[in-house]
């Protein structure tokens, strides 16, 4: 990621180096050399554990959980996300057997690998299921 002066159209530089991350959050200042303009960079907690998880050296000891692990924690805990055209279909089912349906498509879509539920992957699923 580069910082470039709007007036200049130079790349800034780092003028203050960044501390080390406070409470997960990271600030940091950069400044245009030709013309001295300065802007400053603050992350909040999820931004700085996605550049850490991307490898970026941002300055300060490593966050000591695994990388976007409340990001990947919340959405295991939302489930995951279907696409509208599978949520109508899904509401055919009958109500009784509609949660027993949904558990079974997403455990087969998590074995997969797939982030999202389509028509395609309940197709796969069913498939699998009555093949």
């Amino acid at each position: 990621m580069k910082f470039l002066c709007v007036g200049c159209d130079e790349p800034m530089t780092l003028a203050q180096a960044p501390d080390p991350p406070s409470q997960g959050s990271l600030s940091a200042i950069f400044r245009c050399a030709r013309c001295g303009q300065r802007v400053a960079l603050l992350t909040n907690p999820w931004e700085t554990q996605l550049v850490c998880s991307l490898g970026v050296a941002i300055g300060g000891p490593k966050p000591t959980r695994k990388p976007l692990a409340l990001v990947r924690a919340t959405l295991a805990e939302a489930g995951l996300l279907w696409t509208e055209e599978a949520e109508q279909r899904l509401a055919h089912v009958p109500e009784p057997v509609r949660p027993m349906a949904r558990a079974a498509i997403e455990r087969y879509a998590r074995g997969q690998g797939y982030g999202e539920v389509d028509c395609a992957v309940m197709d796969e699923a069913k498939a699998r299921m009555h093949g």
